[in-house]
C-alpha cells in the first residue's frame, strides 16, 4: 500500500513535467493540462460583456493560473511520494514530538519546500532513496522557476509585435486602397503590401510558437489585430486587380499570409472551418471587437 501511494505520487509529478515539457520547450507543443486551463480561463472571460478589464485580464491570469497548477502537482506528487514514508524515512530536529504531528501536513511542507529551494532544518531525509528524491525535487522546483520567467519574457515580445502590426492596419484605415495600389506610377504599393505579408506571417508563427498569446486581450482596437487585420484583407483584395504585376504578386502574398494566419487560428482555437474571411471575423468577435475596415 505505501509503495502504490508512492507510485501515483511518482505518475502525478510525471504528468506535470510532460505538461511543463509540452508547454515550454517542445517547438509549437501544447501541453494538454496547460491548454485546457488557459481554455476554461478564456470561456470564463469570454462571459464578461464587452471589453471590460476582467476580459482583458484574462491572458495574464491564465498565464499565472497554468503555473500556479504546475506547482499544485508537484506539491501534491511530492507529498504523496513522502507521505508513505514518514517519520520513520526521515529524522527530525531534536525536541519535535514526532508522535504529535500530522504526516499529511508534514509532507505537504517537505514537498513545498523542497520545490520551492528554500531549505529546511527540521525535518531531513534519512532512507537512501529519499536522500536523493528531496534533492531533485529542489533541481525541479528551481527549474520551473526559471522557465517560468523565461515564459513570460518570451510571451511579451510576441504581444509587442502584434501590437505594433494591428497599430500599423490601424493607420492605413485613413488611406483608400484604390488610390494607392490601383497608381501605376506608385513605387509603395508593392513594399507595402509585401512588408504587410511579412508582419503577418510573423504573427503566424508567433501563434504557433506561443499558443497562449491568443489568450491575450487588447482593449484599444487600434492595438488589437483581431480588430484590425481586416484592412490587411481589404488591400489584398484591391491589389490582386492592380494594374502593375508586382502589386498583384506583393497582394497575392499578402492573401497567402492571411490564409495560413486564418488557417493556424481555426485549426487550434476558433474551429470555425469556415473560409478565411468568416474564420478573421470569428477572430474579432472571439476578443469582442467589431472587425475595422
Amino acid at each position: 500500500m505505501e509503495w502504490s501511494v508512492t507510485a501515483v505520487g511518482v505518475l502525478v509529478v510525471a504528468v506535470a513535467l510532460r505538461d511543463i515539457f509540452h508547454t515550454l520547450w517542445h517547438p509549437s507543443g501544447r501541453g494538454s493540462v496547460s491548454a485546457r486551463v488557459m481554455q476554461a480561463v478564456w470561456r470564463v472571460g469570454r462571459r464578461r460583456r464587452g471589453r471590460s478589464a476582467g476580459g482583458v485580464l484574462t491572458g495574464p491570469v491564465a498565464l499565472s493560473l497554468v503555473i500556479l497548477v504546475w506547482v499544485t502537482l508537484l506539491v501534491a506528487g511530492g507529498a504523496l511520494v513522502y507521505a508513505p514514508h514518514l517519520p520513520e524515512g526521515f529524522v527530525f530536529q531534536s525536541g519535535i514530538d514526532v508522535s504529535a504531528r500530522n504526516d499529511a501536513l508534514d509532507a505537504v511542507y517537505l514537498s513545498a519546500v523542497s520545490l520551492a529551494t528554500l531549505g529546511f532544518g527540521d525535518v531531513v531525509p534519512d532512507s537512501g532513496w529519499l536522500r536523493i528524491a528531496v534533492p531533485v525535487q529542489a533541481l525541479i522546483g528551481f527549474g520551473l522557476l526559471t522557465a517560468s520567467v523565461t515564459w513570460v519574457l518570451q510571451v511579451y515580445p510576441a504581444l509587442i509585435r502584434r501590437r505594433a502590426t494591428a497599430v500599423r492596419l490601424a493607420m492605413l484605415r485613413s488611406v483608400p486602397p484604390e488610390e494607392l495600389l490601383h497608381d501605376p506610377d506608385s513605387a509603395l504599393a508593392a513594399p507595402l503590401l509585401e512588408s504587410l505579408a511579412a508582419e503577418l506571417a510573423q504573427a503566424r508563427v508567433d501563434l504557433t510558437q506561443y499558443t497562449e498569446t491568443f489568450y491575450f486581450r487588447d482593449r484599444d482596437e487600434d492595438a488589437a489585430l483581431p480588430a484590425t487585420v481586416v484592412v490587411a484583407a481589404g488591400f489584398a483584395v484591391t491589389g490582386r486587380a492592380a494594374p502593375r504585376r508586382d502589386v498583384r504578386v506583393a497582394a497575392g502574398l499578402l492573401q497567402t499570409a492571411l490564409d495560413d494566419l486564418a488557417r493556424v487560428l481555426d485549426e487550434q482555437f476558433l474551429h470555425v472551418r469556415g473560409s478565411t474571411d468568416e474564420v478573421l471575423a470569428a477572430y474579432a468577435e472571439a476578443h469582442h471587437h467589431v472587425p475595422q475596415d
